[in-house]
């Protein structure tokens, strides 16, 4: 009985380690699977290419190491659009998130800002550019409100969308309870609108990384938007071509750190959708 009960033991948890790492390898194949897969094609069907506007793929990583990593550019370019990055998302968050649970919570005041959100969402946030760059100047200011003015749309929209989708029972119970103020804020709006406003941070991400660049390309004297154009207008094609590939890798990279971010914040979340599964496959 004795060898039996530490035998049993030993045994499950070298069956949970093998199901961890199986995950693990499951979870890296799905992420770097595609990604690997469209460059490899990138580089056979480049590889004897003689067009001076598209090198062949190994010529532009050979180039990268050079340009990007054996230099200043990493300082001097990569982590201003990095840093502008950020702040205008972070700040399109606490606006996206407040105003959010603001409009979702109060259908007369979702009613009377509806019109003016419609229009203002309709602006394409290019076109702000040249009008921010009036007010703002030509400083870091007017990129981190470029950015800021693309990505607040998506997190504010998903967020009013979440909080409008609050389960009416949960509501009821917090109100039977005594479930006010920031508690009912926290624990019952935020958390049940949680898994959309995850979601509009990833749409607000992907488009935070389109407007940095567009916004150092009309006036800046660093970043990756304005190396990019640079290479352009001098015919450095190939450090051109790495400038794109390392936009690419940037976002690649802040899409698994988001996706990350929501494992850890959306356990709870995705932990009751397996259960939901599991019982439904009983």
């Amino acid at each position: 009985m004795s060898v039996g009960s530490t035998t049993e033991p030993g045994r499950n948890s070298v069956g949970a380690v093998a199901g961890t790492v199986g995950r693990v390898l499951r979870w890296v194949a799905a992420v770097l699977g595609l990604p690997v897969a469209l460059l490899t094609l990138w580089w056979v069907l480049s590889a004897d290419s003689e067009t001076f506007y598209l090198p062949p793929l190994a010529e532009i990583l050979a180039a990268f190491d050079d340009v990007w990593l054996h230099s200043d550019r990493l300082q001097a370019d990569v982590l201003p659009s990095l840093l502008r990055l950020s702040a205008g998302f972070l700040l399109a968050v606490v606006l996206g998130v407040g105003l959010g649970v603001l409009i979702g919570s109060f259908r007369r005041v979702r009613a009377f800002l509806e019109p003016v959100l419609e229009f203002l969402r309709a602006v394409p946030p290019p076109v702000l550019v040249p009008v921010l760059m009036l007010f703002a100047g030509f400083g870091n200011t007017m990129k981190v409100l470029v950015v800021l003015s693309g990505c607040v749309w998506p997190i504010l929209l998903n967020t009013v969308e979440g909080v409008r989708a609050v389960d009416e029972v949960l509501t009821e119970t917090c109100r039977c309870y005594g479930i006010r103020g920031p508690a009912r804020l926290w624990h019952l709006v935020v958390r049940s609108a949680s898994p959309q406003i995850v979601t509009g941070l990833r749409q607000a991400l992907s488009v935070g990384i389109i407007l940095m660049v567009i916004s150092e390309m009309f006036a800046a004297n660093n970043g990756l938007g304005f190396s990019i154009i640079q290479f352009q207008r001098t015919f450095a094609v190939t450090n051109m071509w790495t400038g794109i590939l390392l936009l690419g890798l940037l976002g690649f990279l802040l899409a698994v750190l988001l996706r990350l971010f929501e494992r850890w914040a959306l356990h709870w979340y995705f932990g009751l959708r397996q259960s939901q599964r599991n019982d439904g496959h009983r």
